[in-house]
């Protein structure tokens, strides 16, 4: 059975990208879910991939949402279609758009060809994962255990202070002259008497 693997870039930031290997029999679909797990995207809204040339243009359209491949039919079937059916080029290329409202576009790349599966392999496959996934929805978000686990690890009681960590620049006292008594500035820069 052949392997093929892919590398997704997303299109705002090349350094960000995960590889999938994939079986060729498998679907557009199959594909479709693997990037979306991959990039940690819900599923919730439709995508489409389009053949694509060494500059990146947009040519045949296969959609999420097309549940049968019919003779001049604007768009594929990504249920229908079989990877290897449009893999003609070593170098094959598509673009990958999640949520026409969003349009969340990545750029897929074929960059292997493996003639046998890995065994106990299931395909489709993460092979690589580099930099942080765009967030789908806002900012994307921390674990708030972990956030609490990183705050224990560094949380500085009073042994610590008492080892060089004080609290210097939290706040400034002066002394007045004329007046005799003291003021202090707070970290907005304005004076509390």
């Amino acid at each position: 059975m052949t392997i093929l693997r892919f590398r997704i870039f997303w299109e705002d930031d090349d350094q960000t990208y995960r590889d999938i290997e994939i079986q060729g029999s498998q679907t557009f679909l199959d594909f479709h879910n693997a990037i979306l797990k991959a990039y940690e995207f819900d599923g919730k809204h439709p995508a489409s991939f389009y053949e694509s040339d060494d500059k990146w243009a947009y040519g045949r359209e296969l959609n999420s949402e097309v549940l049968v491949n019919k003779k001049d039919a604007p768009a594929l079937s990504m249920l229908k279609t079989p990877v290897s059916a449009l893999v003609s080029l070593p170098d094959q290329k598509f673009m990958y758009v999640y949520d026409p409202a969003k349009k969340w576009t990545f750029q897929v790349e074929l960059i292997g060809v493996l003639k046998e599966e890995t065994s106990r392999r299931v395909y489709p496959f993460l092979l690589r994962k580099e930099g942080i996934a765009p967030a789908q929805y806002g900012i994307k978000g921390v674990n708030p255990d972990k956030i609490m686990e990183i705050e224990e690890k560094y949380d500085l009681g009073a042994e610590e202070m008492a080892e060089g960590f004080g609290n210097e620049g939290e706040g400034v006292q002066e002394s007045n002259d004329e007046g005799g008594h003291e003021e202090n500035m707070t970290d907005s820069g304005g004076f509390d008497d």
